[in-house]
């Protein structure tokens, strides 16, 4: 072992980054009670000493997780507000390509989405913020002129919030569809509507 418990070789900032990760996946296994620092730094092949030189306990590391999650979270949804004077003919597919961004993010951290979307007691808060978030997004959107000015931005922000954390979970994490086409899905439902267009 290298200096004050370090693989010889890891960087302090890898051992750390593989700390959360690995953390990342027993909490998303096992639930924040069952999982141990010991099944943590076992799984990273690092010392307990080399754990504690970077987190103070259990609790900080899943808060570090959450935070992690809250914050690029906050940083898809700031980047999905449609710029003005977008051509028509682009709105959609920019909406859906925001979309896919985020659900690939999803997709790629799976342990952090569990985390995030239902093992956090912040889960609420996180999904509130990112109501809000859209919310506000879509208030200057209608301002802009893309929707129309009766929309109740509040209910479409709710609705795309459970829409996708739903089909995070029966459809992305289980593999069933990729992020695109999931994307293409809420896109056109929420844009096109459900009706025949022969109706």
């Amino acid at each position: 072992m290298g200096e004050r418990g370090r693989p010889k070789g890891a960087s302090g900032e890898e051992s750390r980054a593989l700390l959360l990760e690995i953390a990342a996946r027993e909490f998303a296994q096992n639930g924040y009670h069952e999982t141990k620092i010991s099944s943590i730094v076992k799984g990273a092949s690092l010392s307990q000493p080399t754990f504690y030189l970077y987190f103070k306990n259990k609790e900080a590391i899943f808060e570090e997780l959450e935070h992690l999650f809250r914050m690029r979270i906050i940083e898809y949804t700031k980047q999905s507000r449609l710029q003005p004077m977008l051509e028509s003919t682009k709105v959609k597919t920019r909406i859906t390509y925001n979309l896919k961004e985020l659900l690939v993010f999803l997709d790629k951290n799976p342990d952090l989405t569990r985390i995030g979307f239902y093992l956090s007691t912040k889960a609420d808060e996180i999904k509130a913020h990112m109501v809000e978030q859209i919310r506000g997004n879509l208030d200057f959107e209608v301002n802009a002129g893309y929707f129309r000015k009766d929309v109740d931005t509040l209910m479409v922000a709710e609705c795309l919030i459970g829409i996708i954390e739903r089909l995070t979970f029966t459809q992305l994490l289980t593999k069933l569809k990729e992020p695109e086409e999931i994307a293409n899905d809420i896109v056109d439902l929420l844009l096109e509507g459900m009706l025949s267009k022969e109706s």
